[in-house]
């Protein structure tokens, strides 16, 4: 190969005779697919990307399945992409023109043609005839063994490597592959439709040996005992001593919906849940019992109600919670209505003496009492009134009544910035404040 001054490979290097003619092929073939590099990477700046990963992995995937070889096309792969038949090493290097200057590998080849539907099934024709020498013919017969084995020499036909990998186990593979028989594969072709004769049968026509006598007893002795139990699915049953009972509800017409189906003279098997087969079977005027698992018969009770739980109370936190404005307002009105109450002239009511001390508590009679209270209803004044509350606590308290009645009086408690109802015989005494 000729290099330049620098040491790298000039691009207008000729292949030399020294080289194999299916390097060159190779080469083209690898330049026909696109994003492809010497580098394995994409001709697009040497980046890894997507393209030049798909390209890689067409390529090894080609080479594994045989439609190329050594990098270049093989004949039945040209065929099956409908490329045309490489022409010789010879022609190929030697330029005929101004534009074929270049190397072989570095020409840009010409693209494969798209192929019509009809056209893809004769290449795939064609590729198949150019690759029908290069394989080994399939076989129809296998060579049984008395130790439960049999023997493929070769590849099978498609119907009988399908049967016998049905009807055996492989155990292993290479030139030949051995399948292996036993009770467990057996069962699988029975559970699969085959009946006893149609194993014999199939074994005694692709076999070249004498079906081994364990083998016909294996298959005899598993086909025996194949499908004595049963196993299905039922939401529920019905039972009933009485036989004709049943017979009577499989013939009604209006049982066809509950999928009822005899598993025993006494004993029937329903596609539907418990519930809807016993409203099933009361519509049509029988009177059936649910019955549990264990066979005893379910009592049905009649709802109950029961008071629904309580809350829990919400925790109570540890010292005193901190006082919002809204608390801290009714605290300083109620502080200010207190002095008010305890400050605040009073008239003098009855024979009380004028100018009593403040901050006693007034005691006048209830007469007097129920009179003032009236009276301030009737003026819309505020009085002052001594009350004691059912724990026997004495207070003072600022009051505008609004209604005097049934022994009791409506009042606005400047105290308690709202209105209250007092009992009058808790009202020890009342005065009228001065103005």
């Amino acid at each position: 190969m000729v290099r330049t001054g620098g040491g790298a490979p000039s691009p207008y290097a000729r292949r030399t005779p020294a080289q194999p003619a299916e390097g060159a092929r190779g080469a083209a073939a690898r330049a026909e697919t696109p994003g492809y590099a010497e580098d394995g990477r994409s001709g697009a700046g040497g980046e890894d990307d997507l393209r030049s990963r798909l390209a890689r992995w067409t390529l090894a995937e080609a080479e594994m399945l045989g439609v190329t070889g050594r990098g270049a096309l093989s004949s039945h792969g040209r065929a099956l992409i409908g490329a045309p038949a490489p022409r010789h090493a010879e022609a190929e290097a030697e330029p005929t023109g101004p534009g074929d200057k270049l190397p072989v590998h570095h020409r840009q080849a010409p693209a494969p043609p798209v192929l019509s539907p009809a056209e893809q099934a004769t290449a795939a024709a064609a590729a198949a005839r150019l690759l029908e020498p290069l394989l080994p013919e399939p076989l129809d017969h296998v060579l049984l063994q008395a130790d439960l084995t049999a023997v493929a020499p070769g590849p099978l036909q498609r119907p009988l490597a399908d049967m016998l990998g049905v009807l055996a186990d492989v155990e292993s593979k290479g030139g030949a592959t051995v399948y292996r028989f036993t009770p467990g594969s057996v069962r699988r072709a029975l559970d699969a439709g085959r009946s006893a004769a149609d194993l014999h049968a199939f074994l005694a026509a692709h076999s070249r040996t004498p079906v081994p006598q364990p083998l016909a007893y294996l298959i005899d002795d598993v086909a025996r005992r194949h499908g004595h139990l049963r196993v299905g699915a039922a939401s529920s049953y019905v039972r009933c001593d009485d036989d004709a009972v049943l017979n009577e509800i499989l013939a009604d017409k209006r049982a066809a919906g509950l999928g009822l189906r005899r598993l025993a003279p006494t004993v029937l098997a329903a596609r539907t849940d418990p519930a809807a087969l016993l409203e099933g079977l009361r519509a049509m005027g029988f009177a059936p019992a649910a019955e549990s698992a264990e066979g005893d018969v379910l009592i049905a009770r009649a709802d109950a109600y029961r008071t629904p739980p309580r809350t829990p109370p919400a925790p109570v936190p540890d010292g005193p919670p901190v006082p919002d404005d809204t608390l801290l307002a009714a605290a300083v009105r109620a502080v200010r209505a207190g002095d008010l109450a305890s400050t605040a002239p009073r008239r003098p009511v009855g024979g009380e003496a004028a100018g009593s001390a403040p901050g006693e508590l007034p005691r006048t009679s209830a007469a007097d009492t129920l009179a003032t209270l009236q009276a301030a209803v009737l003026t819309n004044d505020t009085v002052w009134i001594g009350y004691v509350n059912a724990e026997g606590a004495a207070s003072q308290r600022v009051i505008a009544p609004i209604r005097v009645e049934g022994g009791f009086v409506t009042a606005y408690d400047h105290t308690a910035d709202e209105v209250r109802t007092y009992p009058l015989h808790r009202i020890t005494g009342v005065a009228e404040l001065a103005d």
